[in-house]
């Protein structure tokens, strides 16, 4: 993905978030509170980062996402993964003419703006890296012939988190192209009663195409230009480095829990959400605030726990709390 420059000058570039709010509204219509994923899938957006949304079915994930494909006028495909599919079923493929008597190219659903990955951990490990090179280059190769896919290009997975049989889990190399992995959890008694209200008559709820793809490239600029103090430069670097060696931060006790820290991919992206963050909120700068506020879906997926952890029922949430109370605030 393309890393925007972290600014450092002292002129904080003009915020507009209004086109994104209006998209902001336009889901709202059919999804009811939510509020957190729906705000991640929208950081997703103007940061060109991939998102990853975890929670048990029925929470209006797909949903979501397809909603928001539908504001932002942009092409969208859903691709349902199961065991069976191949590489090719995602990609695409060469068929045979008869016609002409050549081969020619079948481009499968990942060439669309916004692609739904709806329980991505259900295909095998070759499905799987077919995928990985499509999130990270922005391209595929068909047949020895490689095709950029369109610009924005954005794939929103999800997956259950509750039934294992018949899954395979992420391996942890692509779990780390997700900028964000977002749990999803359970409405309030009140939002699901107004889920009661306006779903259950059947009638589908019309959205207002609101954003182009060219209007979303020209607001990733702007995110691009948003403020980041160097002291909040340090305080990012310092919140991942903490990750791997926790005694920095005077957490010392949960070294033998982690395996693996956050890679410093783990920062720019901490980089890139905090800007669209403040972004979101009409701030040409970044707070601390932002930082915190993102730092739980940046990091979750990156930190490996130990055996000793899951026995001890830590998992990475907490240790990312730990480390974000004991490190010190700018």
């Amino acid at each position: 993905m393309t890393q925007p420059r972290i600014s450092l000058s002292t002129n904080a570039a003009p915020v507009d978030p209004a086109p994104i709010q209006a998209a902001l509204q336009q889901v709202a219509k059919r999804i009811v509170g939510q509020e957190q994923m729906v705000e991640r899938l929208l950081v997703g957006l103007l940061t060109g980062g991939h998102v990853l949304l975890e929670g048990v079915p029925g929470l209006a994930k797909t949903l979501a996402v397809r909603t928001l494909a539908e504001t932002v006028r942009a092409s969208f495909s859903r691709i349902q993964f199961t065991p069976d599919l191949l590489p090719a079923d995602v990609v695409g493929t060469l068929i045979f003419d008869q016609k002409s008597q050549e081969f020619r190219v079948r481009k499968g659903p990942v060439f669309a703006h916004i692609v739904l990955a709806d329980e991505i951990n259900r295909a095998p490990a070759k499905v799987q890296s077919a995928l990985l090179e499509a999130m990270q280059e922005r391209q595929v190769t068909i047949g020895g012939t490689t095709f950029p896919l369109p610009e924005p290009f954005l794939v929103l997975a999800t997956q259950n988190p509750i039934e294992n049989e018949g899954t395979y889990p992420l391996p942890e190399a692509q779990l780390d192209r997700f900028l964000l992995k977002v749990r999803v959890s359970y409405p309030t008694r009140e939002q699901e009663r107004e889920v009661l209200m306006r779903m259950s008559s059947g009638d589908p709820i019309a959205v207002d195409p609101v954003l182009d793809p060219a209007g979303l490239l020209a607001a990733r600029r702007a995110v691009g230009e948003v403020y980041v103090d160097q002291k909040l430069v340090d305080y990012m670097v310092d919140l991942v480095r903490a990750t791997r060696d926790p005694a920095v931060a005077g957490c010392a006790d949960l070294r033998p829990l982690i395996a693996f820290g956050a890679s410093p991919r783990a920062s720019l992206a901490l980089a890139q959400t905090a800007r669209a963050h403040a972004f979101l909120r009409g701030r040409g700068y970044v707070v601390p605030e932002d930082v915190k506020a993102m730092a739980p879906d940046v990091l979750r997926h990156r930190v490996i726990l130990t055996f000793e952890a899951e026995a001890e029922e830590m998992d990475a949430d907490q240790v990312v709390g730990r480390i974000l109370e004991a490190v010190p605030t700018p």
